[in-house]
């Protein structure tokens, strides 16, 4: 039986040890550096078809129908005007059981958690040596245990420690000069919106997004609003704690949001948006990454929990399958995930009234072009 050692329990590798205990053959166990899971709720994900299909092996259909959302479009609105410009079936890629879902990220994460026995999920166990020999790696954690094993996945998110432990130099995403504001709002302080939709609002040098969360009239707020900051502002993460700060943002995004929506926020969070500028692959062939310790997406195909999944259980099938083209299939289609990111990005942040108008005309034909939908989004969610 061959021992595997994950590391990090977020949303990744709770489901990749979910995989691994499906096949005998391995002995899996997680490693996280908090004292507990994150269960916070409120905060909402959008997983697209490519993960819901892979989630339901695993009994995801299964949740309580209250508990998520399957919305059927995403509306796209101009914040300037506040009018409707198009929409896009999301639907269309939905099959009987998979469906397009929103929900609380709370509600993934203690599924994916109830999948594992809790003598499995070791906490407190900060990595600070990874020594590789021959076909088994030794973990040293800051509590002076260790543990052996012929497998190490990776799985401790963007700032991830363990990766630039084995690359034996410092592997940080890059701040991508946009704050993102997260919240939550009820159904009935959202206006002229269609409430069984994904809206996406487009303004200028900022966007935002509101989704349900649930099926009981609770929805996610989310604002990605172009910031420059400097080093010493992106060192002192306590600004982003900082009332002040977090206040002179609301106000900027509510010059184009609406005061309404920001001052029905609930749970108001500020955080700067870092994404991956490089794919690190390990030397060791034992060693994999996985999540956002892998790649960090920009926020604007919202595919961030749906690759985190994607790519453990690509991972666990080359397991299965021995073989060892994992990163090369991997990187391939991450880099045409970050790519259609990106242009969302630009497209989504339009401050020219000429090239909104373009933009805007473009969006109402695309929209309705089955084969430029199936090449843009069907390439992502038909994984």
């Amino acid at each position: 039986m061959k021992k595997v050692a994950i590391i990090g329990g977020g949303i990744s590798g709770l489901y990749m040890a979910s995989l691994l205990r499906l096949n005998s053959n391995y002995e899996v166990s997680i490693y996280e550096k908090n004292n507990s899971v994150n269960l916070e709720k409120g905060y909402g994900i959008q997983l697209s078809v490519n993960s819901v299909k892979l989630l339901n092996k695993i009994g995801f259909q299964n949740i309580n129908f209250e508990e998520k959302f399957f919305p059927n479009k995403v509306n796209f609105y101009s914040l300037k005007n506040k009018s409707k410009i198009c929409d896009l079936d999301i639907s269309a890629f939905n099959s009987y059981e998979d469906k397009y879902t929103t929900l609380q990220r709370f509600t993934l994460i203690d599924f994916l958690r109830n999948k594992i026995p809790s003598n499995l999920i070791n906490f407190n166990k900060k990595v600070i040596e990874v020594q590789s020999e021959s076909e088994i790696t030794k973990v040293i954690f800051e509590d002076k245990s260790s543990i052996e094993c012929d497998y190490l996945i990776i799985s401790d998110g963007a700032f991830s420690k363990t990766r630039s432990l084995i690359a034996n130099k410092e592997i940080k995403p890059s701040y991508f000069n946009s704050i993102a504001v997260r919240g939550n709002i009820d159904q009935n302080d959202l206006w002229n919106i269609d409430h069984n939709s994904i809206s996406l609002f487009l303004g200028s040098n900022l966007h935002s997004v509101v989704y349900p969360v649930n099926q009981n009239g609770q929805f996610n707020f989310i604002a990605i609003l172009r910031k420059k900051l400097n080093s010493n502002e992106l060192a002192n993460y306590s600004l982003f704690n900082n009332d002040e700060f977090v206040s002179s943002t609301l106000f900027e995004i509510s010059k184009q949001v609406g005061r309404n929506i920001v001052e029905n926020l609930r749970d108001i969070k500020c955080f700067p948006v870092f994404v991956s500028t490089e794919i690190f692959q390990p030397k060791n062939k034992n060693t994999y990454i996985i999540g956002d310790a892998f790649f960090t997406f920009p926020p604007t195909f919202a595919q961030g929990a749906s690759q985190s999944i994607e790519v453990a259980h690509e991972l666990y099938k080359n397991f299965e399958n021995g073989n060892d083209h994992f990163n090369k299939e991997r990187i391939k289609r991450t880099k045409m995930i970050d790519r259609k990111s990106k242009f969302n990005y630009f497209v989504f942040h339009f401050s020219n009234p000429l090239m909104i108008f373009i933009r805007n005309l473009l969006m109402r034909y695309l929209v309705k072009n089955n084969r430029f939908i199936n090449s843009y989004v069907g390439k992502i969610y038909k994984n």
